[in-house]
């Protein structure tokens, strides 16, 4: 199942045959409505905190990809997710209410593709036979953890990003009809000295780029080989600078080729600075528009490459610089469009 240094390549390419992605009253106003199952009119989702509406979001999320699968959490063996509050307490807290064995995962907005990544493997590897992944954010709740509460009124420059309040989970199964995991390659830290909170696309692109290319050497492909090869979050202005480092790296990836979940869950003239960001933004973007593209017929293969920022108020009230990492997981249609 090892190819090259650091991809899993499943023989038995599990497939995703449910998600649920929720959304809040921002992403509803954003550029891929159709793509969620449903929103919350407000920030507070029925909660009395944000760090509460998260949870709600992520437990949403699970529900809804339960529901539409026709399943219940005793046909779910393991569950794999986290987020980016301290101890990911909201993931921990909704898989309290869940109820299916957990693993907590941590890899800030890489998070979602690590979770897809390990749940592909436990498939392939016998260790179960149906495992569910996912990641939430919120807009209140993780500014303030990692920036400044909203309430604050901080001016941002243009290089930073609006956290999504979005939640995106996926089932996936040994077998079915549809996108199906092929390959997965997991990122290595990368950290080029960056310290600025509010630049998480510059810090994260060099990770990403390495991933992608370290993806590409170990299964032997060219970026043609995939329709899109999709970062989150690095948003417009890390998307910029990865697209330059492929060009001092000799990798052909085009442009109209190479996206971001950052740029694509809002649109133009939203004040989102350079883009979204937040493990849930990935992920419902991925569970959400791009899946369903692949549904459609409109898409066949895609590189799916989560990027994370390592870094913690305390690393960062320490002046440490900001470790990145991004892990990436390929997906392709298998068995044919599913009706």
């Amino acid at each position: 199942m090892l190819t090259g240094k650091r991809t899993w390549l499943f023989e038995t390419s599990p497939v995703i045959i449910s998600t649920g992605v929720i959304g809040g009253p921002f992403e509803q106003k954003g550029a891929i409505p159709e793509d969620f199952d449903a929103f919350y009119e407000d920030q507070w989702c029925g909660e009395d905190s944000y760090e509460k509406a998260q949870k709600v979001l992520f437990e949403n999320a699970c529900e809804t990809s339960m529901q539409k699968a026709g399943m219940t959490k005793d046909d779910i063996q393991f569950v794999l997710a986290g987020d980016l509050l301290n101890q990911i307490t909201s993931t921990s807290f909704a898989c309290r209410k869940i109820n299916i064995p957990y693993f907590g995962l941590f890899s800030a907005c890489a998070t979602s593709m690590e979770g897809l990544a390990l749940a592909a493997f436990i498939l392939n590897s016998n260790g179960a036979n149906t495992v569910m992944t996912g990641s939430a954010s919120h807009y209140g709740a993780v500014e303030k953890t990692f920036r400044y509460p909203n309430d604050y009124g901080a001016q941002k420059p243009p290089t930073s990003q609006r956290t999504a309040t979005a939640a995106g989970a996926a089932i996936l199964s040994k077998t079915g009809a549809g996108p199906a995991v092929t390959s997965a390659t997991i990122g290595k830290v990368v950290d080029e000295g960056l310290k600025d909170p509010f630049n998480m696309g510059g810090a994260m692109a060099p990770a990403a780029v390495d991933t992608i290319e370290a993806h590409l050497q170990d299964r032997n492909l060219s970026p043609d080989y995939y329709d899109l090869i999709v970062t989150g979050d690095l948003a417009r202005i890390g998307r910029n600078i990865a697209l330059e480092l492929f060009e001092k790296k000799g990798l052909t990836v085009r442009e109209n080729q190479f996206l971001d979940c950052g740029v694509l869950l809002y649109k133009k003239d939203q004040k989102v600075m350079a883009g979204a960001s937040g493990s849930g933004c990935s992920a419902a973007v991925t569970y959400g528009h791009l899946l369903n593209k692949m549904n459609r017929g409109e898409l066949n293969r895609i590189l799916v490459v989560a990027t994370g920022a390592l870094l913690s108020p305390l690393t960062f009230q320490q002046q440490e610089s900001i470790p990145c990492i991004a892990h990436a997981v390929s997906i392709e249609m298998q068995g044919g469009i599913p009706s």
